[in-house]
């Protein structure tokens, strides 16, 4: 046993008889001098109740039955409505009071020893009996921390949900460009991202990212990657410039190796043509009258990795009415019951099928395709979408 824990878990006597208390520290008085055991007298049920109080710390309680004010049994009875798991009551009775220990034990005693007392083994209850608080105990703290940890999760589940945008329309009064996304995160907090602001009055930013790893490191990461390209893109630099200073910033303050898929790209709302990186990160589709295209990649790698890396942008252009279609890995990686992904054939297959919808429908018919195809599997990534329309809706 620990005795340092054993401690700080004192040990109440409750017994009318005047010699046992100086005959309990005579008995044990190299455990009370090494502070190993710490003991508490009482003389009856009522007295003993109000130690409790006095004593919050007591963990075990030998107890006589029989006693004058309150006896043993009906002590056991109020110790039960406590309902304190980390409290062990030892009862101590004649040998030939079997039928009181009985009841004793089914009322919830952990134990019982007889008397006379044999003192050693009194000492080998009492030490088993402190075995079983103290694993009580850790086992209660163990809990608690894990409900203080689950608490944490759902704050920083709630911050992390509360930095991206949500509100859609973003910009209700803009008709010639409409945005809708959406981020379900496979933890209690993702690395996923997305987000989009405006420049000026003709230019927008959208961004969305991929964090290596899972859970509160990568959600930490997420946040940081994308507040700083949110700050550098509203400056207005070209996105490979924008790409270049991010990435060495997020390189000198990477920890455990990790990095970052991320297309950036930024939209002039009167032309409609579209500057872009794509740093490492899945291609978007472009949803025209006449079907589906990619977006060419860009030959960029993922953030966070390699310094002075110098990011290229190309250029494609919408047309009125067309649809950028952004999403993360979570989509094509989403595995069904034969261990089957959705793919990329698949995504491509219900674009197609649904060039003519809006950009909410495509987004939510996605998030319900890969839910349906993926059911009963347990979601193993965070997914995330993110479509743009440019022109007047129709």
């Amino acid at each position: 046993m620990n005795e340092r824990l054993l401690s700080s878990v004192k040990i109440m006597v409750v017994d009318d008889e005047v010699d046992l208390e100086p005959l309990v520290r005579q008995k044990f008085r190299r455990q009370i001098r090494e502070g190993i055991y710490d003991f508490i007298f009482a003389h009856n049920g009522l007295e003993a109740l109000a130690k409790l109080i006095e004593y919050p710390t007591i963990g075990v309680i030998l107890s006589d039955i029989n006693m004058p004010e309150m006896d043993g049994l009906t002590l056991l009875t109020k110790l039960k409505e406590l309902k304190d798991p980390g409290l062990k009551t030892v009862i101590v009775s004649a040998y030939g009071d079997m039928e009181n220990i009985r009841t004793a034990m089914n009322r919830g005693a952990f134990d019982f020893v007889t008397k006379p007392v044999n003192f050693e083994d009194l000492e080998i209850t009492i030490n088993k009996t402190l075995d079983e608080i103290m694993q009580i105990r850790r086992s209660l703290e163990e809990h608690d921390q894990l409900i203080s940890i689950q608490q944490d999760l759902n704050t920083a589940r709630e911050i992390q949900q509360a930095i991206l945008p949500k509100k859609f329309p973003p910009f209700p009064n803009r008709t010639d460009f409409d945005i809708f996304a959406s981020m379900v995160a496979a933890k209690e907090v993702g690395g996923d991202f997305y987000d989009f602001f405006l420049i000026d009055s003709d230019r927008l930013g959208f961004v969305i990212g991929d964090v290596s790893g899972k859970g509160v490191p990568a959600a930490i990461f997420m946040a940081v990657s994308r507040t700083l390209i949110r700050a550098t893109g509203l400056k207005g630099i070209p996105t490979e410039e924008c790409m270049n200073y991010v990435n060495n910033l997020l390189c000198n303050e990477s920890v455990s190796c990790m990095f970052v898929t991320v297309f950036y790209g930024i939209l002039n709302t009167v032309t409609g043509e579209v500057e872009y990186v794509n740093a490492g990160h899945n291609p978007p589709y472009i949803l025209g009258a006449d079907g589906i295209r990619k977006v060419e990649m860009t030959g960029g790698p993922i953030l966070g990795c390699l310094e002075e890396i110098c990011y290229l942008s190309k250029k494609t252009r919408l047309f009125p009415g067309e649809r950028l279609f952004l999403f993360t890995d979570g989509i094509t990686e989403a595995f069904n019951k034969e261990d089957q992904p959705f793919g990329e054939d698949r995504l491509e297959k219900f674009l197609t099928n649904n060039t003519a919808k809006s950009i909410e429908e495509v987004v939510k018919g996605i998030s319900g395709a890969v839910n349906e195809f993926s059911v009963g599997i347990p979601q193993s990534d965070d997914i995330t979408l993110l479509a743009i329309r440019f022109g007047n809706h129709v």
